[in-house]
């Protein structure tokens, strides 16, 4: 099964920009949430992500990684793809 996937972006935030970029690079599915005039949908994010109310914001099964640096930190490390692999 593949791996539940949810990003919170702006349509016209770079750094949303930079975080798709690499999901796509590394072909996984997700579902996008943009949040361009939408409080009620940002207020719901903020509150899955322990306050954090900047863009985006990167879910993996459910599992809360963070921003754009997180997940560049995360494939840096190389601990990424295992989040990302099919269970």
């Amino acid at each position: 099964m593949a791996p539940k996937v949810e990003i919170y972006t702006w349509s016209s935030c770079p750094f949303c920009v930079r975080a798709k970029a690499l999901l796509d690079k590394k072909g996984v599915d997700y579902t996008e949430y943009c949040l361009d005039g939408d409080e009620p949908g940002r207020a719901k994010m903020a509150q899955r992500a322990k306050g954090r109310r900047s863009v985006p914001q990167i879910f993996i099964n459910d599992q809360h990684i963070g921003g754009c640096d997180d997940i560049y930190a995360l494939n840096s490390q190389g601990k990424l793809d295992s989040l990302l692999k099919a269970s």
